[in-house]
C-alpha cells in the first residue's frame, strides 16, 4: 500500500472484470495480474477531476528507457478514457508494477515522441494499431516519469 493509500480511499475501475483483475495484483503485489493475457499491467491510480477521489485502474504498459508508457486507447472508442482526461487535468500519479510502487508524472507523448513511441506500443499489444483504424480521433500515448514521493501532491 501506497503513503497515499493509507490516508485516502482509493476507487477501483467500476468495470467489473477490471477491477476483479486489480484486486488480484493488489493482493499478490503483481503476482497474479501483473500480466493480462500474457501482456505486462500495471496499476495506474489518478486523482478524479471532478470528484478529487483517488481512482485505480489496470493498463497494458511497455517502457521508453525509465520511462513506462501506457496508451489511452478505450479499445478504440470515439473518446479518451475517464483516467486520460483525469490526468489531463492532474498530472500526479502513482503507479504499482508488480511489488513496486512510485510517484510519477505523467504527460501526453509530443508528436514527435509519438512517432516513436506508437510502434513501441503497438509491438507490445498488437490490437492497439486496430483500435486506432476503429476511431477518427488520435490515440495517445502517455509518458509516464518517476518522481520523488515528496514531489507527489496525490496525499
Amino acid at each position: 500500500m501506497t503513503e497515499t493509500e493509507r490516508h485516502e480511499t482509493v476507487e477501483d475501475s467500476p468495470v467489473g472484470w477490471v477491477a476483479k483483475h486489480i484486486r488480484r495484483y493488489v493482493e499478490t503485489d503483481g503476482a497474479d495480474g501483473g500480466t493480462f493475457q500474457g501482456y505486462p499491467a500495471l496499476l495506474l491510480t489518478t486523482r478524479g477531476r471532478r470528484s478529487g477521489t483517488l481512482r485505480r485502474t489496470a493498463l497494458i504498459y511497455g517502457r521508453d528507457g525509465d520511462d513506462h508508457l501506457v496508451v489511452a486507447s478505450n479499445g478504440g472508442a470515439a473518446t479518451h478514457p475517464a483516467w486520460y482526461l483525469n490526468l489531463s487535468a492532474d498530472p500526479t500519479v502513482e503507479v504499482q508494477v508488480g511489488a513496486e510502487r512510485f510517484a510519477g508524472r505523467a504527460r501526453t507523448a509530443t508528436a514527435e515522441e509519438r512517432a516513436r513511441l506508437w510502434p513501441v506500443m503497438t509491438k507490445v499489444f498488437p490490437t492497439y494499431a486496430r483500435y486506432q483504424k476503429d476511431t477518427d480521433r488520435e490515440i495517445p500515448v502517455i509518458v509516464i516519469e518517476r518522481t520523488s514521493p515528496e514531489d507527489s501532491a496525490i496525499d
